[in-house]
Order: structure tokens, then C-alpha cells, then sequence
């Protein structure tokens, strides 16, 4: 009911506790609070929070148009909505080194357990896409060192992004890895590798978790979690996959209402309203007030002429 059960802190002390190496702990990707909430209650680890789907929520691209007190807004949203540790895509962290500091602050302030910074510059551009810009070393470990000197939870967690293995090849990227964990990054996000042997090698190579990203319509295999596991990835994110799924469900019956004059055909897909009701724990807030929920719910859940309760 309400908000998060569980402090930041605890929260962030959870994140750090489950990601180990050969853990591939899942982390579904919420793009709503009520999302986040049934995340949780799939019993899921935790929640990631795309840069991606928070740009086309608002219906942009993915090209650094959002800004930080948009994400910090939206994460705080989710955050506060689960006990589950949250991560959130901070992009290239908002400016210069004294940038990405501030933008550590308001995001431990939102109450998010860690955040990921990548090595692109404006225009960036979705990792598995070509063509991306690269920022060159000394950018990329500077602004890992300013998000290192902003943070002060030391359990907020500082994962660094790299998208350099799609320029410059994997030898290139892994060194630039193993700079950035020099420069204080907690966890390595290695961006669109290839397959199992390359996510093995990072693993074996960098001494921090490593998570690995099963984005659909990529250039990685969408592989299992014991696949992942067994070549030693700490962390399994699925950013976009919930929005994708419930963007075509939409498409889908607005198409059905503009062929049928109806959306009788699909409501028996649709979430129900006792099942909404329950993720929102709607009967708890009788304590408060015992005139909230004193109505009783339909259990078939047929649509009736006064369905709109």
C-alpha cells in the first residue's frame, strides 16, 4: 500500500547482495509503477528502468532528448512503488563530469539503487543499433570518477556502460572495461556482444559483475538465464521487452474497436478489474477510510452497463 516498505538503503544493500557473478539475477524491465509492482510480485530480484522506454513514454527516440529531473521524476515513480532494488539508465550521465555528480545525488535522492553511465555523446543512439558516437578514454573514465565523487551512499551502485565493442572490436572494449572499474565503476555493462564466448571472456576478465542485456531485435542472442549464468554474468536486464508486449497488445484492440465497433473480443485478454485491483491493493486502504473499497467485485468480471467502478 502506498509506498515502498523498505528504505533506499536496504534496497540498495539487496542489489549489492544478489548480483554476483554466475547469479544472472533478472531484472524485468518496469516501465510503469504498476508495472514494478507486478515485477515484484512474480518474485523477480529487482527492476531496471530503460533510457530508451522512459524517451519513447513520452513519445520520443532514443537519442538523449530526455532530461535528468524527467528520469529522476519517473525513477523516483518506480522506486517508490516496490521493495525491489531499482537501476536506472542515466544515459551519459547529463554534461561534464560536475554533471554526472549532481545527477548521482538527485538519483540517490529518488531513491533508486544504482545507475549505469555509458561512453557515447550526443546524438547516442540504442546500443545494438550502427553508428554510434564514441566518447574517447579519458571522457569515459572521467565521467565514471565524477559519478564516484557525487555519490554519497556508498551502496548506491555505479555500473559503467560501454558500447565500444561494436567500433572498435572486443579487445578494444574489454580494456576500456577494465579502465573504468579502475576508475571506481562497481558493475561493467558491456554492451551488445555477439555471443556466449564473449560474455564468458568479459567475465573471466573484469573483476566486477558484469550484466548483460537481452534486448529483443538486437545483435545478441536472446540466450537463457542459466546460459548466462554458466558464463559468469551477475545481472539480466529485459528494458523494453513489458513495453513492447503491452504496445502491441494496445495496437492490437484499438485495431479490433476501429474494425468491430467494439472491444467485446478482447476483453477476455485483458487484465481484469478484481486483478487490478489486487496489485493495487486496493481493499488496504480501508484503514484509513472504511468507505474506500466496501463494494463488491464482481468475480467473473463480466463487463456490464456500470463497469466503469
Amino acid at each position: 500500500m502506498l509506498y515502498s516498505t523498505k528504505t533506499p538503503n536496504e534496497k540498495r544493500k539487496a542489489f549489492r547482495d544478489a548480483v554476483k557473478p554466475g547469479a544472472a539475477v533478472q531484472f524485468p524491465g518496469a516501465f510503469t509503477p504498476l508495472s514494478a509492482k507486478l515485477i515484484q510480485e512474480k518474485g523477480f530480484q529487482g527492476a531496471y528502468i530503460s533510457g530508451a522506454v522512459l524517451a519513447n513514454e513520452l513519445g520520443l527516440p532514443d537519442v538523449g532528448l530526455t532530461t535528468l529531473s524527467e528520469v529522476a521524476q519517473r525513477g523516483r515513480q518506480i522506486a517508490d512503488a516496490t521493495d525491489l532494488p531499482t537501476l536506472i539508465d542515466a544515459d551519459t550521465g547529463f554534461g561534464e563530469p560536475m554533471n554526472v555528480a549532481r545527477t548521482i545525488q538527485e538519483l540517490e535522492n529518488a531513491g533508486l539503487s544504482g545507475c549505469h553511465i555509458e561512453d557515447q555523446f550526443n546524438p547516442k543512439r540504442c546500443g545494438h543499433l550502427d553508428g554510434k558516437n564514441m566518447v574517447d578514454l579519458k571522457t569515459a573514465t572521467m565521467r565514471i570518477k565524477g559519478a564516484v565523487d557525487g555519490r554519497r551512499d556508498s551502496d548506491f551502485v555505479i555500473m559503467a556502460r560501454t558500447d565500444l565493442r561494436a567500433v572498435e572490436g572486443l579487445d578494444a572494449a574489454i580494456a576500456r572495461m577494465k579502465a573504468l572499474v579502475d576508475s571506481g565503476a562497481d558493475m561493467i555493462f558491456p554492451e551488445a556482444l555477439k555471443d556466449l564466448s564473449e560474455f564468458e571472456r568479459v567475465c573471466n576478465e573484469i573483476d566486477v559483475p558484469v550484466l548483460a542485456n537481452m534486448t529483443e531485435f538486437g545483435k545478441s542472442e536472446l540466450f537463457t538465464k542459466q546460459q548466462l549464468a554458466d558464463a559468469g554474468v551477475a545481472m539480466v536486464i529485459y528494458p523494453v521487452t513489458l513495453l513492447r508486449i503491452a504496445m502491441g497488445a494496445i495496437e492490437r484492440t484499438l485495431d479490433t474497436i476501429a474494425t468491430e465497433g467494439t472491444q467485446d473480443s478482447k476483453v477476455e485478454e485483458m487484465l481484469t478489474r478484481s486483478r487490478l485491483y489486487e496489485l493495487v491493493d486496493y481493499e488496504a486502504y480501508n484503514q484509513f477510510d472504511s468507505g474506500i473499497f466496501n463494494f463488491q467485485v464482481p468475480s467473473s468480471d463480466i463487463q456490464t452497463n456500470n463497469a466503469n467502478l
